[in-house]
């Protein structure tokens, strides 16, 4: 049985396409092949909903599309197989564990140190999705993760269900009330993506998504009575995710 085959078979071609690109990126090797292994694991567990394998792939294809404004793409296409590779539903925390399982298994390929500095330092990136003016990887990186935000309207419902369900733990109004506050903050920026690209083909259908998104959960949290007491213990809200 090849690796892929342990898959659902809706997720099979991914995992076949995946396998394929990782190979490519790292290279044939026994180490190589059972790094990529660990990651599709990762990627395919059973409690995610939107980052998942189909997300992985989608993310490198924006990264084809893009990869003429990145300074390294392949530090790059690293950053995207690592940047949830890690996703338990728990923000900061999810992104510290993927760096440190970047760094650890980048080091074990016996990567360059500057590669494994530069996966790492772009996996962070990807907290808030606002890199450094001229930081050329980190731009890239950022609207490759966020080009679902500017799939047609049935798309990018389809995302906003699957993040929903990825953050089944906290009560509607804790997830409505963080999502906004995310959304909004995202909305007040002066661009949402960072390459030429993203600002000319994504941006305008993102913006108008998201708007879209944050009616519908205004109109949803004033319809909703408030609770006698802060729901979930008053922990932070989850954010939104690209």
């Amino acid at each position: 049985m090849s690796s892929e085959d342990r898959f659902h078979p809706l997720r099979q071609e991914d995992a076949v396409l995946l396998a394929a690109s990782w190979r490519q990126l790292a290279g044939e090797d026994c180490d190589s092949r059972a790094v990529g292994d660990e990651l599709l694991g990762r990627w395919s567990e059973d409690h995610r909903r939107y980052h998942t394998l189909s997300h992985l792939w989608s993310t490198l294809r924006a990264v084809d599309v893009l990869q003429d404004e990145a300074r390294d793409v392949d530090a790059v296409r690293y950053a995207v197989w690592f940047h949830d590779a890690v996703h338990e539903g728990n923000p900061g925390h999810d992104e510290d564990q993927s760096e440190a399982l970047a760094h650890r298994l980048l080091a074990l390929l016996g990567k360059d140190p500057v590669l494994i500095s530069e996966v790492v330092r772009l996996v962070g990136v990807t907290r808030d999705h606002r890199p450094e003016p001229g930081d050329a990887n980190g731009a890239v990186l950022s609207d490759a993760d966020l080009s679902t935000l500017a799939g047609a309207p049935e798309k990018y419902l389809a995302y906003t269900s699957a993040v929903r369900a990825e953050y089944w733990r906290y009560p509607d109004r804790v997830f409505r009330a963080g999502r906004l506050r995310v959304l909004r903050s995202l909305l007040e920026s002066p661009h949402l993506f960072h390459t030429e690209f993203g600002r000319t083909h994504w941006e305008p259908r993102a913006r108008s998504n998201m708007l879209a998104e944050v009616d519908r959960l205004s109109r949803e949290l004033a319809e909703e009575p408030v609770p006698s007491r802060r729901p979930w213990g008053g922990a932070a809200p989850p954010p939104a995710d690209g």
